[in-house]
C-alpha cells in the first residue's frame, strides 16, 4: 500500500507542481469552455488525457519511442497554445457532435506529448526490467487522474463564481482565461531551448 501511495503522490504531485505550471495551464485552457453540466464531457476528456499521458510513458518505458527532450519542451507550451487558441475562435458557438469528436483526438495526442515530457524522468526514478514498472505506471497515472479533476473541479468553482456573482458571460470568461494563457505561454515558446542553437 505504501509503494502504491509513493507513485499516486507522484502523480498527484507531476499536475500540481507549482514550478511546473505547464500541466495546469493545460487543463485550465481545456476545461475553461465549460460548466458543471457539462461534468461529464470534461471528465472523459480529462481521462483520455491521462490515457495519452500513459501511452507515451508506457512506450518510452518499453523502448518504442524515444524523442529529444528539448523538442518534447517546445511542443508542449504548443499544445497549451493551440488550445486556447481553439477557445478563442470557439468561443460562444455551440459545440456539435464532429467538432468534440476531434477535441478528443486532438486531447489524446496532446497527452501522448505530455507523458513524453515526463517519461525520461520517470524512467530514472523507477529501476528494474520495463515489466516490473507497469504497476508503479498505473499508481503514477492514477495519481494524474486525481490532481487534474480536483484542477478542472477548482477551474469549474472559479467559472461559476465569475460567470454568477461578477455576472461574466461564458463567452467572455472563455476569452479572458484563453487570452491570459496565451499570454503566459507564447514567452514559454520563445524561450525554448531549441531556438537557442
Amino acid at each position: 500500500m505504501s509503494e502504491f501511495l509513493i507513485y499516486f503522490q507522484i502523480g498527484l504531485k507531476h499536475v500540481l507542481d507549482i514550478h511546473s505550471y505547464d500541466h495546469v495551464l493545460f487543463l485550465i485552457a481545456l476545461s475553461v469552455p465549460f460548466s458543471f453540466n457539462d461534468w461529464k464531457r470534461i471528465l472523459l476528456l480529462v481521462t483520455v488525457f491521462t490515457l495519452g499521458h500513459t501511452t507515451a510513458l508506457f512506450l518510452s518505458v518499453f523502448g518504442i519511442i524515444s524523442v529529444k527532450v528539448n523538442v518534447v519542451e517546445l511542443l508542449i507550451p504548443i499544445t497549451i497554445l493551440i488550445t486556447a487558441l481553439y477557445n478563442l475562435f470557439t468561443a460562444g458557438k455551440t459545440s456539435k457532435n464532429g467538432s468534440v469528436n476531434i477535441v478528443f483526438i486532438i486531447t489524446l495526442f496532446f497527452g501522448i506529448i505530455h507523458g513524453l515530457g515526463f517519461s525520461n524522468y520517470f524512467k530514472t526514478i523507477l529501476g528494474g526490467s520495463p515489466s516490473s514498472k507497469l504497476l508503479p505506471m498505473a499508481e503514477f497515472a492514477l495519481g494524474i487522474e486525481a490532481a487534474q479533476i480536483v484542477v478542472v473541479i477548482v477551474v469549474l468553482i472559479l467559472s461559476y463564481i465569475v460567470q454568477t456573482v461578477f455576472r461574466f458571460s461564458k463567452r467572455d470568461w472563455t476569452l479572458v482565461m484563453s487570452a491570459f494563457i496565451i499570454g503566459v505561454v507564447l514567452p514559454m515558446i520563445l524561450e525554448s531551448e531549441i531556438w537557442k542553437r
